[in-house]
């Protein structure tokens, strides 16, 4: 069995970027962002639940989960966002282990989950924990340079999210991501060498 390895951060800290990285040297990455989103599109499968749960104003008019309302209303109401957890995660964890048998001839596997620190299910799943971590400002530099949000509004996201110090103290290994491409694609061959080494059973 290929080792799993935890990629998580705040939102805006480069898990994306990080993971195309390892991608290049050969890691397995199981994304589940990805899976959210097919999972939340146009006929995807918690399609029906969601419109059980938050009716048909929760929905575009092409039948796809309606983004910008359901994070104005899950950013209002935390009972919301509990249900939505409720039908998502499970969903995610099905898809996320089902990718796992697929890239056992990788020499590990990295899953990028925003909300591992939350998640007991996928914390058991991953062998060890990588945190990629920036400060809030660079966090929030980034968030606004790629989406049309507020500075306010991207605060909001990241006083939700795990504090920064409780996600570093889950780590085993931390990745620095403030200073640029080329300092951030020597830490991950460094780390890759460490993995590719240590993590065949």
């Amino acid at each position: 069995m290929s080792t799993c390895i935890g990629l998580t951060g705040g939102i805006g800290s480069g898990k994306s970027t990080v993971a195309t990285l390892f991608a290049e040297h050969g890691a397995g990455i199981i994304d589940t962002d990805a899976i959210a989103h097919q999972l939340t599109q146009a006929g995807g499968e918690a399609i029906a639940a969601i419109r059980a749960a938050f009716g048909d104003e929760s929905l575009t008019d092409d039948g796809a989960l309606n983004r910008a309302r359901m994070r104005a209303l899950i950013f209002s109401d935390a009972a919301a966002k509990q249900r939505l957890e409720h039908i998502l995660h499970p969903l995610i964890f099905e898809q996320a282990k089902a990718q796992l048998p697929q890239l056992q001839a990788k020499p590990y596997i990295l899953v990028i989950v925003p909300l591992l620190p939350e998640s007991r299910t996928f914390r058991q799943m991953v062998q060890r924990v990588l945190v990629v971590d920036c400060d809030e400002n660079t966090q929030i530099a980034r968030v606004i340079g790629r989406s049309r949000m507020s500075e306010a509004e991207v605060r909001a996201i990241i006083a939700r999210q795990t504090p920064r110090a409780e996600r570093l103290q889950l780590a085993d290994d931390v990745i620095r991501n403030d200073a640029g491409l080329d300092n951030l694609a020597v830490q991950v061959a460094a780390l890759h060498e460490r993995y590719a080494k240590n993590t065949k059973q």
